[in-house]
């Protein structure tokens, strides 16, 4: 049995071309534009941005289904302006004639239109100099203009979102969850725009409703204000541990904070990039910043970062996506470039600084939990306990003989030496004792270090050949036979786009004709190798992540194996010139405050920190 075919037919029962009313192409465009509560948000706290507000508040209900209220002090509206901005492709932007010099977040003119086709909105504004106005717009029928009572700015209220199309109801998520994302929209816009304040609210049942998040404006020059509302935004442990970003190359210019290898997450939850201030979540630059990170982060953590890369506007694309979210650079090596340079030298500045949160951490483990108390071990009668005599005469009798011949066996009291004042004012202090034959304790004007041998020692060795590396480039491996790997044309094309990269690493390919592709040589250090199982994980990081990092990490792999069995082992005793020998290379190595795998090498206690748990504070 024949199913009905979906296409409208004509007399003739071909398929007829029609027009589509205004009405339908606003509820389709809303389907762009206007997926959930979260990117009506967006896009009306955009306008207010655009309008030049100093203060915005966003009020919601029920998730943003039933009500999105946004108030903005801008420039405002007339009421002859109010019918024309709920007209398709009315903005005032742009004028048209150049599409690439786009320097608001707004060009488009569909957002107003498109939320008046699903939802119930109503807009009204004054300008300066003008009375205030008020329309309204349902299921995209407008009602005419009326006179209205405002101070200033523009107040624009969303009711009941899709009632004109409740299938898409059906899509939306939980309130709560809804209303999450709602509250990360505003939060990524107010890291956007630091100088201007914003106050979101669940009115959900009425009356003032609950503050979810607010920011007023800062002061001060651009990094002040930024890193007065990323403490306010993220908390201030995330701003304690970041690491200034201001670098400028090729007409591109990137600003912002970046975290210490050691504050990293088990997701990417805080990593924001913006272009010219607008938040982006383009594939390339997030690599870029994946990629700064590699050779400080196991492949399960990730990076914590808020970056804006300023550049010229006719230099990006913005009008790719239909929500923005993507962008398309003119010069994207460049751009990725940049992040990676400027991060690398960031995290190369910071020297040995790990995050503190390592010795927040520390310091919580200390503190007793409040834990039911245990059941009480049984009772030790004085009979069942061995009296101190009998315990020295035990220790003596363990203890080894004295061989004819050699000095008699040290005593177990060891005298510490005198502080050297001189050392203990430095970053790492001096060393005064090592114990379990693996941490070194070391002493500061202020506190305490605790340093991991191993891992510590794991790292400069690492860094060590990796410099040698640098200089003297991978050796490569030719191979006897070279290995032919048939691809498909696509997959063959984007492989050999990263021939001269791949090179440097010591992998040599070449086109052979048709879509083959022949491995010439591999790289040394890595021994005998399946090209084409490694060619083919290759291409599935190139069209994951537009980018691969699998040679570079099996060739790293094998130096950070090198490392760890080239470094002092665990157990092995050290004597004070040793350890302080080691503290003094980790304070002049980048990168040594984390081990290869981004877990700290060491942990400073300060003093005031290590009274308090004792009560003395």
């Amino acid at each position: 049995m024949n199913a009905p075919s979906p296409k409208i037919s004509g007399p003739q029962g071909r398929p007829v071309i029609r027009q589509l009313d205004e009405s339908a192409v606003n509820r389709i465009a809303a389907g762009e534009v206007v997926e959930r509560p979260a990117s009506a948000v967006k896009e009306l706290v955009e306008n207010a941005l655009d309008a030049g507000a100093s203060r915005i508040s966003i009020d919601v209900a029920d998730g943003g289904k039933t009500l999105i209220r946004i108030t903005d002090d801008g420039c405002g509206m007339t009421g002859d302006d109010l019918p024309l901005a709920l007209s398709r492709h009315a903005t005032s932007k742009i004028d048209g004639s150049d599409l690439l010099n786009i320097h608001s977040f707004g060009f488009r003119g569909e957002a107003l239109p498109s939320l008046g086709a699903v939802g119930r909105l109503t807009i009204t504004s004054r300008a300066a100099g003008h009375e205030a106005a008020t329309i309204t717009v349902a299921g995209g029928r407008m009602a005419p203009v009326k006179p209205a009572a405002l101070t200033r700015g523009t107040v624009v209220e969303l009711r009941d979102l899709f009632f004109a199309t409740p299938a898409r109801l059906k899509f939306l998520r939980s309130d709560r969850a809804e209303l999450q994302a709602i509250t990360e929209v505003v939060k990524r816009l107010a890291m956007a725009e630091p100088t201007v304040g914003f106050t979101l609210r669940d009115a959900t049942g009425g009356g003032e409703g609950r503050t979810l998040f607010r920011a007023d404006p800062t002061g001060g020059d651009f990094f002040d204000a930024l890193h007065a509302r990323l403490a306010s935004v993220l908390g201030a442990e995330f701003i304690e541990n970041a690491l200034r970003i201001d670098a400028e190359r090729d007409g591109l210019h990137l600003t912002g904070f970046a975290a210490l290898p050691t504050y990293s997450r088990g997701s990417a939850v805080q990593q924001f990039v913006f272009v010219n201030g607008r938040p982006v979540l383009d594939r390339m630059l997030l690599g870029a910043l994946r990629v700064a990170y590699f050779d400080f982060l196991s492949r399960d953590r990730h990076p914590a970062a808020v970056l804006n890369l300023i550049v010229d506007p006719e230099r990006v694309d913005v009008n790719v996506h239909p929500a923005k979210a993507e962008v398309r650079f003119r010069e994207p090596d460049a751009a990725r470039s940049l992040i990676i340079t400027a991060l690398r030298s960031a995290l190369s500045g910071a020297g040995h600084r790990a995050s503190s949160t390592v010795a927040d951490a520390t310091l919580a483990a200390f503190r007793p939990e409040s834990h039911p108390e245990p059941a009480p071990a049984p009772r030790i009668y004085q009979m069942d306990r061995p009296s101190q005599p009998s315990l020295s005469r035990a220790f003596a009798f363990q203890a080894p003989l004295p061989q004819p011949g050699f000095a008699e066996a040290p005593s177990a009291r060891a005298e510490p030496p005198a502080p050297d004042r001189e050392d203990t004012n430095r970053p790492l202090g001096a060393a005064r004792v090592q114990v379990h034959e693996n941490y070194i304790i070391a002493q500061t004007d202020t506190g305490l270090v605790i340093v991991d041998q191993h891992a510590a020692h794991e790292r400069l060795v690492y860094e060590r050949l990796k410099r040698q590396m640098a200089e003297t480039g991978i050796a490569a491996q030719a191979l006897l036979i070279p290995e032919i790997v048939e691809l498909s044309p696509t997959d063959a094309s984007r492989l050999l786009d990263h021939a001269t990269a791949l090179s440097r690493l010591g992998l040599t390919i070449e086109p052979f004709g048709g879509t083959a592709v022949a491995v010439r040589e591999t790289p040394a250090i890595l021994g005998p190798v399946n090209a084409a199982n490694l060619l083919r994980d290759i291409l599935d990081e190139l069209a994951d992540q537009g980018d691969s990092l699998l040679v570079q990490a099996k060739v790293e792999a094998v130096l950070s194996r090198m490392a760890c069995h080239g470094s002092i082992r665990s157990g092995r005793q050290m004597r004070a010139e040793e350890m302080n020998a080691l503290l003094r290379e980790m304070e002049a190595t980048p990168h040594s405050g984390q081990c290869n795998h981004g877990r700290p090498t060491y942990v400073e206690l300060k003093l005031s920190d290590i009274e308090r748990l004792f009560g003395r504070r």
